[in-house]
């Protein structure tokens, strides 16, 4: 079997040094909080709007990379950046600001690429035309919070949009010539192993250029721990998360970069599981076991 692409050597390969993602806010909101869908949110998706290890939306773009940079200065040396707008919904906004705070991100010299978090639903025409406009600068990465392709999990989980969004907005990105990265969730309460492969097998045949697989975490102040604290459903044991990585990576083309292999919690907001949270450990365990490093 042939190893899959992970995305530190993919990224190494491709620009030639070591290249450090750095979370930006972009003080947006998601049409699942602000009442077009919903006011709710996704029921496992933290206040933060899963943007808890991103910089301050207060401060400028460009205040933003450098802090970031600052931040990871002990880890990398003569490397560059990829710009990441994480928090919230990416592409949920005015096209005008949306232009002003890409472009600061795209023109910092240090950044090779910018990624935009964001809905399948919110990318309508004037922002693929800036996407895609920013595309001829550098590269532009859209990461698509899919998580499953289960009906029922996603209504479930209050994705509050269809499979075939995701599809046609698959098909639009990859027609501007944008790259895709799918996000994924291991663990989501009712879903079998192989309901889990298949939603992996699904995004590697969707057009998708990378997949993040993403460990369920309960975090605090979600809807998702009201019902982890009433018993409705189990988180998955280290041993278990490990057994299905070993099966996921099996069905990954290496056309299709992986991004992550598991996911860090805010230790503060942490309910469940709690292994998840010794991130070196979890790592180690997931090289030798499941990448044979």
């Amino acid at each position: 079997m042939e190893k899959i692409v992970l995305l530190n050597e993919y990224l190494r390969e491709r620009f030639g040094c070591k290249v450090y993602k750095i979370a930006l806010n972009g003080g947006f909101t998601c049409p699942n909080r602000d009442g077009k869908i919903d006011t709710k949110g996704c029921i496992f998706c933290s206040a933060g709007g899963s943007g808890e290890f991103a910089e301050n939306a207060a401060l400028s773009v460009y205040e933003q990379i450098e802090r970031g940079k600052e931040r990871v200065a002990g880890k990398i040396r003569n490397g560059k950046y990829i710009a990441y707008f994480q928090a919230y919904t990416g592409t949920y906004g005015p096209v005008e600001k949306l232009r002003a705070l890409f472009t600061e991100a795209i023109e910092h010299p240090d950044i090779v690429v910018l990624s935009v978090a964001t809905r399948p639903d919110c990318l309508p025409p004037e922002v693929l035309e800036l996407l895609s406009e920013l595309n001829q600068i550098k590269p532009v990465w859209i990461e698509l919070g899919l998580q499953t392709i289960g009906k029922e999990t996603a209504e479930y989980i209050r994705r509050g949009y269809e499979l075939e969004v995701y599809d046609r907005a698959v098909q639009m990105l990859k027609s501007c010539g944008i790259e895709v990265i799918t996000h994924l969730i291991i663990g989501l309460p009712g879903e079998s192993r192989e309901d889990i492969l298949r939603s992996v097998k699904y995004v590697c045949d969707s057009g998708a250029d990378g997949i993040k697989l993403q460990l369920l975490h309960v975090l605090k102040g979600t809807d998702l721990e009201k019902d982890y604290r009433e018993g409705r459903f189990e988180v998955l044991s280290e041993d278990e998360y490990i057994d299905i990585l070993k099966e996921c990576v099996l069905i990954i083309p290496r056309n299709v970069v992986v991004h992550r292999l598991t996911g860090d919690g805010d230790k503060k907001l942490l309910v469940a599981p709690l292994w998840s949270g010794n991130k070196k450990h979890v790592w180690n365990r997931i090289q030798k076991e499941v990448l044979d490093i």
